[in-house]
């Protein structure tokens, strides 16, 4: 026992420590914004065909498993993969007309044939086909040579070492992670400064997802990681393949995009129409990706012959047209300050200024509500002769847009510049007295927690809240239950920071007498990632109605549950179990209920989310206490247990617990008007983890 706990203090602060990357090279990362992504390999050659017949079952650079290809009849294809057009030059001229500012391209894909001399096989390009160059070699000269950076793609996964399945997410022998690893070690000594590893697939433990981010930083300590390497060690997280948040997201991010969602690798058979609606749908998801603060990376897959398809580089070329003049737009950005969108388009800022780009729906004056601050000087970003009249009143700004801007074909972008520094009116003001500040009216903070690709999500890492509050000398309430014990929150008040750890509270005895527990239905069996729900089941329920049968799902009413009993099932992995669980109360109060689920579980009252979270990898039971703020009447709880890696769900949920909280005074304040009040966890294992403080309410 002793052991194993040394073990897992040493992986934690070794998680620790991960995230001391230095901050100048993450911002220059940021700062790119826009960078190509290169599938090519041996399966270029392949073209999506097998046959002689189209293969649609899958991306076509999946061809080997998709096809079902026997790893000995793979292993001759790379005998005729001859890219003789390939030429490094070209690419990074492409890349840089294009607007873009790094490349990352596939060192290994999944059929592990690598594109780089390598000594840990001979299935590579200058061992195993008649071309015999380093693909990767002339690239990383051509882009030192053309000043842009450059990036590997690295898959996990490798279907000469472990047979492939459909989910390719599958577990990493020890073996297996000691391969990677002196691949990866090549490929970041061989190659000169390496500006991203871009790792994918596979389901590594947390000890090897730290040991191969300790060996980048090691090797490369400017060398940013993705998010696909998992359990959370990595610098910038990693949205779904094609994937554009319609949130903002509080830590370094990206979207991996393809021409056609369809596919990635080339395939000849991909019908490639209207060039033109193309440009715009990319730059488009550029626009949006660029406004929400993340980074777009935008993928081509040459054909086997090396050269670039030309429908893909006229598509990159036509943004590149447009970045030229509106560039100022894109690089350096930092996400819209704003708290809503805008339908005439998107906003991007950067210090002073601020870019009105007008990608949306057609319309007249465009108004900006909550802003203030002197304007120097309002005009159109590639014409500034052409200025703008504006109007102010109070806190709103409205710009007179002629129509002419409009109906212009190119995406315009207004620049407005500010004398010095202005100010943007935070959502949700919170009012009352007393103020309650807490997960429900809170500003969430988010990240994107990723132990591997079907174990990720939206993660909560801070909370914020905005108040309008005047009085001196007010002690603030921290409210919490026992599962919080001990643990430290960062608090910022207008921006002075306090330490707050949760300990010797006074104990509050809730009475929950006027609580009945009803109905419980259980649904299950359902295949999925982590924050994927059947397509009926929906959080947003009425408690009010017999929501069981109106979803048309096998719900089964469990008649005989005992409070606080371990339901015990078999269970594949990747599979789900719901629960839904009838609550009444006579009036608004809280209650105190243990659950215990495995690898992971999200938990939702009257349709509002209370708790998601992954747990440790092969958990059996992690309990811990949930406070539900109970509405009259009827309430909900609805419940997804998910498991991950075992062969068997167990979960509880106990409302037979000591019913409290603790309450503990805080050091008094002053305030006036508006105020800001931010949460996070101090030390947190990792930065992406959800800081589940879902308990913790602050009252004023």
């Amino acid at each position: 026992m002793k052991t194993k706990i040394i073990f897992t203090l040493l992986i934690i602060l070794s998680i620790n420590e991960l995230f001391s990357q230095d901050k100048a090279a993450l911002q220059s990362w940021h700062n790119n914004k826009y960078s190509m992504f290169i599938h090519f390999g041996v399966y270029s050659e392949l073209g999506g065909v097998w046959k002689g017949q189209p293969n649609d079952n899958g991306y076509s650079e999946q061809i080997q498993a998709r096809a079902g290809i026997f790893a000995d009849v793979y292993e001759e294809i790379p005998s005729r993969f001859n890219p003789a057009k390939w030429n490094a030059g070209e690419i990074v001229s492409l890349a840089k007309k294009a607007g873009m500012r790094s490349i990352v391209i596939t060192s290994k894909h999944h059929d592990g044939f690598c594109m780089f001399k390598t000594a840990t096989t001979r299935f590579n390009i200058v061992d195993a086909t008649p071309f015999k160059r380093d693909v990767l070699k002339e690239l990383a000269e051509a882009c030192k040579k053309g000043g842009v950076n450059l990036g590997f793609y690295f898959s996990l996964i490798d279907y000469t070492l472990h047979p492939s399945t459909s989910h390719n997410a599958s577990p990493i022998t020890a073996d297996h992670h000691e391969y990677n690893k002196k691949q990866v070690a090549e490929l970041l000594t061989n190659y000169g400064p390496i500006s991203e590893l871009w790792f994918d697939m596979g389901s590594l433990t947390v000890q090897q997802s730290t040991e191969m981010y300790q060996l980048v930083q090691r090797l490369q300590p400017n060398c940013m990681v993705s998010g696909r390497l998992g359990n959370n060690a990595y610098d910038f997280c990693v949205m779904g393949d094609n994937e554009y948040p319609d949130y903002k997201i509080d830590a370094p991010w990206q979207t991996p995009a393809s021409i056609f969602n369809e596919t990635w690798g080339f395939r000849s058979w991909q019908k490639r129409e209207n060039v033109s609606g193309k440009i715009d749908e990319k730059l488009l998801s550029l626009i949006k990706v660029v406004s929400r603060g993340g980074n777009y990376l935008l993928n081509i897959g040459p054909k086997g012959d090396g050269s670039v398809v030309p429908y893909e580089a006229e598509v990159l070329t036509g943004i590149g047209n447009w970045l030229s003049k509106n560039g100022e737009a894109i690089y350096g950005t930092n996400a819209n300050p704003f708290p809503e969108s805008f339908s005439w388009g998107e906003i991007t800022a950067n210090g002073n200024k601020l870019y009105l780009i007008l990608s949306g729906e057609t319309t007249g004056d465009i108004v900006l509500s909550g802003i203030s601050g002197k304007i120097k000087q309002v005009n159109l970003l590639n014409q500034p002769i052409v200025k703008f009249k504006t109007k102010t009143d109070k806190d709103k700004l409205t710009i007179t847009v002629p129509e002419t801007v409009f109906q212009d074909d190119d995406i315009q972008v207004i620049k407005i510049e500010f004398v010095a520094a202005y100010k943007v009116r935070p959502e949700n003001i919170i009012e009352g007295n007393p103020i309650s500040l807490n997960l429900s009216n809170a500003s969430k903070l988010y990240s994107y927690s990723c132990i591997d690709y079907y174990n990720n999500y939206r993660s909560i890492v801070g909370q914020e809240w905005n108040f309008f509050k005047t009085a001196k000398h007010t002690v603030p309430v921290v409210y919490y239950t026992e599962g919080e014990i001990g643990k430290g929150i960062d608090l910022s008040w207008n921006g002075t920071d306090e330490l707050v750890k949760l300990q010797n509270g006074t104990e509050i005895q809730l009475n929950t007498s006027q609580i009945r527990w009803g109905k419980r239905f259980i649904y299950g069996s359902f295949q999925s990632s982590f924050e994927e729900l059947p397509e009926k089941i929906t959080p947003e329920i009425n408690p009010e109605t017999d929501w069981t049968k109106q979803s048309n799902l096998n719900w089964k009413e469990v008649s005989d549950w005992k409070d606080g009993e371990v339901v015990s099932m078999e269970s594949k992995p990747l599979q789900s179990w719901f629960v839904i669980q009838e609550i009444s109360s006579e009036t608004a109060q809280k209650q105190l209920v243990e659950i215990s689920s495995g690898d992971g579980v999200i938990i939702w009252l009257n349709g509002e989310n209370l708790v998601m979270h992954n747990n440790p990898r092969n958990t059996v039971l992690n309990k811990e206490l949930v406070v539900l703020p109970l509405k009259p009447g009827k309430n909900q709880l609805l419940i997804k247990f998910y498991n991950r890696y075992g062969w068997k769900m167990e979960f509880n949920i106990n409302q037979s617990v000591t019913q409290k909280i603790y309450r503990q005074e805080l050091a008094p304040r002053n305030f006036s008007g508006l105020n800001n009040c931010s949460l996070k966890l101090q030390n947190p294992e990792s930065v992406h983890e959800t800081i589940r403080m879902n308990n913790v309410s602050i009252e004023l």
